[in-house]
């Protein structure tokens, strides 16, 4: 683990880590304190590169002196902590941003050594202009993101005008208009802007301001990415991200996110390198689309630099709420980042959804302990009674028959439980925590999350990652997602099948151990 004093990193060596309570062991987690946000996703020279805003020397948020932490990984599934990438200095803490390799040498950092990566983040508190504490910076790197050197020309983009909140620059290059592209969070609006170079920019659009139902919260981490529909990589679209912050509990005037607190969601339509055009306009809350219906998956940011031959979007989330993220009762660390997922683009009668799944690079990490198929389980039968499940993944296919409900109760004891089920007379899918375990350290923890589904030919597909405090839930292959935290007790391992008011057959049923990757590293 790495700290900093007077802004510079030293090393400290700590021993037991990732064994703590609640420590997840297949997602990734910092070795001790604070993590929020991912930041700089980048893959360069066959690593892909995770930073996110880090807190060297405390659980809880330190603002003021944030930085980035680092990570890396090779197969997105075993990732090495590195030193802290980027440190505050006189133009204010290093708030979220974004990383791009600069292969043409654009920016002219990279002279001598060819193409480098180079990186832009918020600078927050600084003083170089009164009403203006947030603004955009830059750094880049000649030795694949070990050291940086921030630019001697920062900061490269102040806001136009006095607000609070000009944040959280994403930058890719935008292949038609043989430009970069930075979109950025503007209060309750992005904002584009355009370079040749990566150091000097000009403003482009806006989008938001006339988007109704959206302005509940300040816009945060916003994305921007072409993604093919149905896998035909000859018919794209693209779909901005927006992440919306928490009003602590206030009414406001537009919707909270489906599982209160914090949130996401995206728009779909055209970008021709200088604006954003959504296909549907946005006239009324149900016109939002939501990425996840669970409380725990926050400023999601894709990958840069992604191989064309590889073809995916790939990103990944902060699994935390601003609601009661300074509060939860892990005491070594706090935070952890979700699986890697892949997003795509699918067709449904009603319209194009965004479906996500795992990467399948998880699958190394895959040990299968039981399949069932063509199992029927009535009220009162729980056929997995003799089975636990810790660290696992779960795959069931489901045909709905008598049974009003059912589903599965996990992390189970005399005590506690959560419970993951579907409501077939509501025709809801829900992950229910009220009585998952630890929840005093905030009131509105403990809760019942739901979203709407519809079976397919009377058939539900249910795919759960447990790990420590975290659940992962894919539905009907990535269409609906739930991503949630929960504090059981260690000894709160068992696994119930369950069926109510009648019957429900089981298609197929797989459980498979995960490997933890701090067992495993291959590098």
């Amino acid at each position: 683990m790495y700290i900093s004093k007077e802004n510079k990193i030293t090393k400290e060596v700590f021993t037991g880590s990732y064994t703590e309570k609640y420590r997840p062991q297949y997602h990734y987690s910092p070795e001790r304190n604070w993590m929020n946000d991912p930041n700089g996703l980048v893959y360069f020279k066959g690593e892909y590169h995770l930073f996110y805003q880090y807190t060297v020397n405390s659980t809880s948020p330190d603002f003021p002196h944030m930085h980035w932490g680092h990570a890396v990984s090779q197969d997105l599934v075993h990732w090495n902590e590195l030193p802290p990438a980027i440190a505050p200095d006189k133009d204010g803490a290093i708030f979220s941003g974004s990383a791009v390799v600069d292969i043409n040498n654009t920016s002219g950092f990279f002279d001598q050594e060819g193409s480098g990566l180079v990186a832009f983040y918020t600078n927050e508190g600084n003083q170089a202009q009164p009403g203006k504490p947030q603004v955009q910076s830059l750094a880049y790197s000649r030795d694949q993101g070990r050291t940086w050197t921030k630019f001697e020309g920062n900061p490269v983009l102040f806001p136009a005008s006095e607000t609070p909140d000009f944040r959280d620059p994403k930058v890719f290059w935008h292949e038609e208009s043989s430009k970069w592209v930075m979109v950025l969070a503007a209060r309750d609006r992005v904002e584009f802007f355009t370079s040749k170079d990566l150091k000097s920019w000009s403003y482009a659009s806006e989008f938001g301001s006339k988007v109704t139902g959206v302005h509940r919260g300040v816009f945060e981490c916003p994305d921007i990415v072409q993604i093919s529909v149905d896998n035909d990589p000859n018919k794209t679209k693209w779909v901005l991200i927006l992440s919306v912050g928490d009003l602590n509990g206030e009414s406001g005037n537009d919707p909270e996110p489906p599982a209160g607190g914090s949130g996401m969601m995206y728009f779909i339509g055209h970008f021709d390198g200088q604006s954003f055009v959504p296909d549907k306009a946005i006239e009324s809350i149900d016109d939002i689309q939501w990425i996840d219906f669970g409380s725990d998956f926050y400023a999601a940011v894709t990958w840069n630099g992604i191989p064309h031959e590889d073809g995916r979007a790939i990103w990944i989330g902060w699994m935390n709420n601003w609601r009661y993220a300074k509060e939860l009762p892990s005491l070594e660390w706090r935070g952890n980042m979700s699986l890697p997922r892949e997003i795509q683009l699918k067709a449904y009668p009603e319209g194009l959804r965004m479906i996500q799944k795992p990467v399948t690079e998880l699958g190394k990490l895959r040990n299968p302990i039981l399949n069932l198929t063509e199992l029927t389980v009535n009220a009162g039968d729980n056929p997995l009674s003799e089975t636990t499940a810790l660290k696992a993944e779960i795959i069931g296919e489901f045909e709905i028959g008598s049974a009003t409900e059912f589903g599965f109760k996990v992390r189970k004891s005399s005590s506690q439980e959560t419970v993951i089920g579907y409501d077939v007379v509501k025709e809801e899918l829900f992950l229910d925590r009220t009585n998952h375990g630890s929840s005093d350290f905030h009131r509105d923890f403990a809760a019942k999350h739901t979203a709407p589904l519809k079976s397919e030919n009377k058939r539900i597909q249910l795919t759960i990652y447990l790990d420590g405090s975290n659940i992962e839930l894919f539905v009907n292959q990535g269409s609906i997602v739930i991503t949630d935290l929960i504090f059981p007790d260690f000894e709160s391992q068992g696994l119930e099948l369950y069926a109510l008011g009648g019957e429900v057959k089981v298609i197929s049923l797989q459980i498979n151990e995960i490997t933890g990757i701090w067992e495993s590293k291959p590098i």
